[in-house]
């Protein structure tokens, strides 16, 4: 049979086999699974990763990605206080691997724009307008959790698995961002004029503390002197005059001399 084709036969059967052995061999990339359709009819069979026959023509495989995908998309919504927000939200998903049949029957290769996307927008003004704006800072992560949770929910229905959610950024009006600086600058303030209330109280009641002290001991002084007692001061003080009198009388021009009743003295002793 060979000798009557010839070679170029032969070539040209050869081409022929590769060309239908090329177009029966579907080889799965990682990651990835492999959608089997029958003249276009989406079959329920779902090729994994590797190496798969199909029949040249008759049937068609179209492979989807299930491994985690990431998306990020603004989203603008309206706290309960009626604040305008606007936020940037990152979402991991992935296709559940065994339903990729049907996602591609019911979404196509464009369930993102379809379902995703507005998916994520509607999680989002739904839980924000649980909140007002201020909480939404302060209860960011219980925020994030709960726009997860609905967010997920709604992607079951689709064979979508949510796998993690992130709020990338919170942004407020400028007439709020205002608002909580002047709020923010109001407290400092009272609260610099409460320390220096407090401080002016303390200093008073030291004050307070250190003149009761004094005129306890003035009054204990009180107390203590007696006639005896200023006697004794006097003594004590014209002996020290006499102690420290050279001898020579004072050379005084006008006013009284001092005088020193010595006979007193000496009768004393």
């Amino acid at each position: 049979m060979f000798k009557k084709l010839g070679f170029a036969g032969i070539v040209m059967l050869a081409i022929i086999l590769f060309f239908v052995i090329s177009a029966s061999v579907v080889i799965v990339g990682p990651g990835k699974r492999g959608v089997l359709l029958n003249f276009g009819a989406v079959s329920p069979n779902v090729y994994g990763e590797g190496l798969h026959f199909k029949i040249p023509g008759y049937q068609t495989v179209i492979q989807m990605d299930v491994q985690v995908q990431k998306v990020e998309r603004e989203a603008s919504a309206a706290s309960k206080d009626l604040q305008d927000i606007s936020s940037t939200i990152a979402v991991n998903y992935n296709i559940i691997p065994d339903k990729v049949a049907q996602v591609f029957q019911r979404l196509g290769m464009r369930y993102q724009e379809r379902v995703i996307d507005p998916a994520i927008h509607e999680a989002v003004k739904a839980v924000t307008a649980r909140y007002t704006a201020a909480e939404l800072v302060t209860n960011r992560e219980k925020v994030r959790s709960e726009i997860k949770d609905t967010l997920a929910s709604r992607m079951l229905d689709y064979n979508i698995l949510v796998v993690d959610v992130s709020i990338v950024n919170f942004a407020f009006s400028a007439q709020f961002n205002q608002s909580v600086e002047n709020k923010n600058t109001a407290e400092q303030l009272a609260l610099k004029a409460q320390r220096d209330l407090d401080r002016i109280k303390i200093e008073a009641q030291q004050k307070i503390a250190q003149a009761q002290a004094e005129a306890e001991a003035l009054r204990l002084q009180r107390q203590n002197i007696t006639p005896e007692l200023v006697e004794l001061r006097r003594i004590e003080a014209m002996q020290e005059a006499i102690r420290k009198w050279n001898g020579v009388m004072p050379n005084v021009t006008g006013g009284a001399m001092p005088f020193i009743d010595a006979k007193a003295y000496n009768g004393r002793r």
